[in-house]
């Protein structure tokens, strides 16, 4: 069985892979953004997941994070699911975080970035890292970086998901796609053995391989993001492993 951290486990997308994950036997480390937030997932934490806590708005709080996750011991797998709407916590929440996350939680096998269907409507500028970003421009950065990972660490397998929208909180009541599904693949990314799943580099939805944005898989555009996200954070993302 695998030991998958999942990040924005507290409710939406996150708890619900966290608990099907959980259900299926796995070793599952829930994140919340701080100890009140944890007690929203405290029956799975009753049923053995192990919890960790850190504001992803906050980058020392993010450093602590990777630092909780390591002690805990090697992850064989990190979903980075959290992710918000709008406001000034899109770029730290849904790109700076998952940028340091990878860089500074020893390495897993596997890693999901959680993306959208609407980063195809980003635009890819990373200048909007500080400069009035989108949620589409952030969500253009994180499958730019899902793929950057792939490219530059050939040991780990790096995918970007687009759940669809799906009725949580984030989606709304009257999200027209299906709920299961929103959580399914990334589920498989994780643990299953099927050779479509030990394949990097890919967007997926819903289980099927798709084309991103081109400027997600542009290697020029990947470097120009990784620099600015080096620039921002301090934290350097390492190429190959050194064990």
């Amino acid at each position: 069985m695998a030991r998958i951290v999942v990040t924005g486990a507290a409710d939406g997308l996150g708890r619900l892979t966290a608990a099907t994950l959980l259900g299926a036997g796995h070793d599952v480390i829930v994140h919340a953004r701080n100890a009140e937030r944890l007690t929203a997932v405290r029956d799975l934490l009753d049923r053995g997941a192990a919890g960790v806590t850190g504001d992803l708005a906050d980058l020392g709080q993010t450093r602590d994070l990777a630092e909780q996750v390591n002690r805990l011991g090697r992850a064989d797998a990190v979903i980075h699911n959290a992710g918000v709407l709008d406001g000034a916590h899109v770029m730290p929440v849904n790109v700076l975080a998952p940028y340091v996350l990878t860089a500074l939680i020893a390495r897993p096998r596997r890693l999901v970035y959680l993306t959208s269907g609407m980063h195809s409507g980003g635009r890819p500028d990373p200048a909007r890292l500080t400069r009035g970003g989108s949620y589409s421009d952030s969500k253009l950065f994180v499958t730019a970086l899902a793929l950057a990972v792939a490219r530059r660490r050939p040991d780990v397998i790096s995918n970007a998901v687009d759940p669809g929208w799906v009725p949580t909180r984030m989606g709304g009541r009257g999200a027209p796609d299906d709920l299961r599904l929103g959580h399914l693949t990334q589920e498989w990314l994780t643990t299953s053995g099927d050779p479509e799943a030990d394949t990097t580099g890919g967007y997926w939805f819903h289980q099927r391989r798709h084309d991103p944005h081109p400027a997600a898989g542009d290697p020029g555009f990947q470097e120009k993001l990784l620099a600015a996200l080096y620039e921002l954070t301090g934290v350097a993302l390492e190429e190959e492993s050194h064990e």
